[in-house]
């Protein structure tokens, strides 16, 4: 049996279809299915169980399992409840870590590529100590990411009991099928597609840094199905533990993905560009970029698709159906 927190959620339910797909039916969810239409996320998919976080530690009282994923969290930058945060994405790693410690159960956990914060001190994923004490994410969701690999990082540095697999997973832009109940967090793809089928014009942020061009601020796009592909690897590769980025290691540009989008269609490009909210201009984010060399040298060679392709494949499979769910 599998326990997949967070699985109606956009990479928790790619997981859950993932792993029915591979034949396992013995999975249970732990999320709140809520009013947003979560659900739907998980029509395809067989579950044993859809268990209310509040209900959790309960339900894991004498429970055996395979596996702890471990992908639920609020999610959103802008949220700003910071004692909700604290107890939903750190308070409650820590017990599931916990868990995972005492009962000898594998524990794979999303961290999160905010953790870089504004990205001076770079997308090295070295997990010392010292290392992640240098980082100095820029919202309370980063920060709250970043403390639980600190706790965990400070674990097995001073040799303390540990799951006997545990890797956290530095996830970086990630977009694909079933993240449409996350309105303003989805992708700009998800967002602007219906703008780019009709034609509509589609707005971008212009530039308001010297030496980059309107459009051009970049990010490493990673489909959520080398996403998945990770975490399959990791649970098949017990004897791999860390904490890795998980991105394609290749920035591309807000520009590269919606003309993708319009190629994807056969679409002649309608872009205009417009200026960005001055409250953000501070703190936007230019460039985000993956080092992946960890996650190679502990040996995943699965490879990540590129953003022409995924583009291709979400557009095609997805955005452009009625059906847009996995």
């Amino acid at each position: 049996m599998l326990l997949v927190t967070g699985g109606a959620g956009f990479i928790g339910s790619n997981v859950v279809a993932a792993l029915n797909e591979a034949g396992r039916s013995e999975v249970v969810v732990c999320d709140f299915l809520g009013n947003e239409g979560k659900w739907r996320n998980l029509a395809k998919r067989q579950l044993m169980d859809v268990v209310p976080p509040a209900e959790l530690p309960d339900w894991l009282k004498d429970r055996k399992l395979d596996a702890v994923i471990h992908l639920g969290a609020i999610s959103a930058t802008t949220a700003t409840d910071g004692d909700l945060v604290f107890e939903t994405n750190f308070r409650l790693s820590m017990r599931l870590l916990d868990w995972c410690t005492a009962n000898a159960v594998p524990l794979i956990y999303a961290s999160s590529a905010a953790t870089y914060g504004d990205g001076e001190a770079g997308f090295d994923d070295d997990a010392s100590v010292s290392a992640l004490k240098k980082l100095r994410p820029m919202n309370l969701y980063g920060w709250s990411k970043h403390l639980f690999d600190l706790a965990v990082a400070e674990r097995a540095a001073n040799g303390a009991k540990l799951p006997p697999q545990w890797a956290g997973l530095k996830f970086f832009n990630v977009f694909g099928p079933n993240e449409y109940h996350k309105n303003s967090m989805m992708s700009v793809l998800a967002r602007r597609f219906d703008d780019v089928k009709a034609g509509r014009v589609v707005q971008l942020f212009k530039s308001h840094r010297e030496g980059i061009a309107d459009g051009d601020q970049r990010r490493d796009f990673i489909y959520v199905d080398d996403v998945v592909r990770v975490i399959m690897w990791l649970l098949a590769t017990p004897s791999v533990s860390g904490i890795f980025n998980v991105g394609t290691g290749k920035a591309r540009s807000f520009k590269d993905l919606m003309l993708a989008a319009y190629a994807a269609l056969g679409a002649s490009p309608n872009i205009e560009y417009i200026d960005m909210p001055e409250q953000i201009r501070g703190s936007y984010q230019y460039f985000t970029q993956s080092k992946v060399d960890r996650l190679h040298r502990a040996g995943y060679n699965g490879g990540f698709t590129t953003l022409e392709d995924a583009v291709k494949a979400y557009v095609g499979d997805y955005l452009d159906r009625p059906d847009r769910f996995r």
